[in-house]
């Protein structure tokens, strides 16, 4: 199992809980890929360096995870469509 991180920019104008509800659907599209999620940081909102769809701010969330090597393929094929996430990128983590 490799160690990665995803890490998600969702949409500054949607409410609390529907913010939470995107993290919990991106945390069961990382089980069904055969991942298990180790860590989730919530950084808060934060100003993009640049404009995204009119929007200024983003919530910044970091979402570290252990999987097998298609896992990061799959998960980037679900969060690509989901609605609300600005961006997003999941990148292996060097074990030293």
């Amino acid at each position: 199992m490799n160690k990665y991180e995803l890490c998600l920019v969702l949409n500054a104008k949607i409410e609390d809980d529907e913010r939470a509800a995107l993290v919990e659907k991106a945390k069961d599209y990382i089980s069904r890929a055969g991942g298990t999620v180790t860590n989730v940081d919530e950084w808060g909102k934060k100003r993009l360096a640049y404009e995204i769809q009119k929007m200024r701010e983003g919530y910044y969330y970091f979402i570290a995870f252990d999987g097998n090597a298609d896992s990061p393929a799959q998960l980037e094929e679900n969060v690509r469509i989901m609605d609300n996430v600005l961006r997003f990128l999941c990148v292996r983590q060097d074990v030293a």
